[in-house]
């Protein structure tokens, strides 16, 4: 009985949260059909300028996703918002703490999220190593390298040690002080959460992240500011 009562806990949030996500939509998650391997588009909104694609991978639990969109803002405003790792709590994916762990070089740091979970569900940390791959003369785009590192410390429980928030996010300078990004990822929150629930989030979480990003970057906080950028984006 208390199993059931918790799954129900689980898709009653879900619902609530994920209710713009139609039926049809819904349905597929549950049974995960379709093609693997191949990306799948599933958002594409014209008026804010982003398409949502997920996948499902064979040798992957959960499904991976892919975001392409443009930002209203050049590459140092997009790039000091990514490096305001204490500031992710006002616009990333159901992020309630961040900060920042370790700066190894100008290119290379570790930081520390907490997240908010689903009812009847614990809250989830992890701790990422980011990577910051310039731009060259001959590379016009900067990669940002995220990947989890779950034994970077002990676990502190009742947080669950998410296994998995990897991403690759590239970032390529455009036109009228614009910025193309482009993200790849996969999530693992560990713990006991259904599939289909962790593939129903990640149906919106990617997109609901960037909406926060082209608000943040109008923000006077990083908005015509003066001072250096933490980590390096230019050889």
């Amino acid at each position: 009985m208390k199993i059931n009562l918790k799954l129900h806990a689980i898709v009653a949030s879900v619902l609530l949260v994920f209710s713009t996500v139609s039926v049809a939509d819904d349905i597929r998650d549950l049974q995960d059909t379709g093609p693997a391997n191949e990306w799948r588009l599933i958002k594409n909104d014209a008026r804010k300028s982003i398409k949502a694609w997920d996948k499902r991978d064979d040798d992957k639990r959960y499904r991976s996703f892919k975001l392409d969109l443009m930002i209203d803002a050049p590459l140092e405003t997009v790039a000091r918002v990514y490096f305001d790792v204490e500031n992710y709590p006002r616009w990333f994916w159901e992020v309630q703490e961040a900060k920042l762990l370790k700066k190894v070089s100008s290119t290379e740091f570790y930081y520390y999220l907490v997240h908010r979970a689903p009812v009847a569900q614990p809250k989830r940390d992890v701790i990422i190593h980011a990577l910051v791959e310039p731009m060259t003369a001959k590379k016009p785009y900067v990669l940002f390298k995220l990947n989890a590192v779950p034994d970077y410390f002990p676990a502190k429980p009742p947080l669950v040690r998410m296994r998995a928030e990897d991403m690759v996010i590239k970032w390529t300078p455009m036109p009228d002080n614009q910025t193309r990004e482009e993200v790849e990822g996969y999530i693992d929150p560990g713990g006991d959460i259904p599939a289909w629930a962790i593939n129903a989030v990640q149906r919106q979480a990617p997109y609901y992240t960037v909406i926060g990003l082209q608000r943040m970057v109008k923000n006077p906080k990083f908005v015509d500011v003066t001072e250096p950028l933490p980590f390096k984006i230019r050889e």
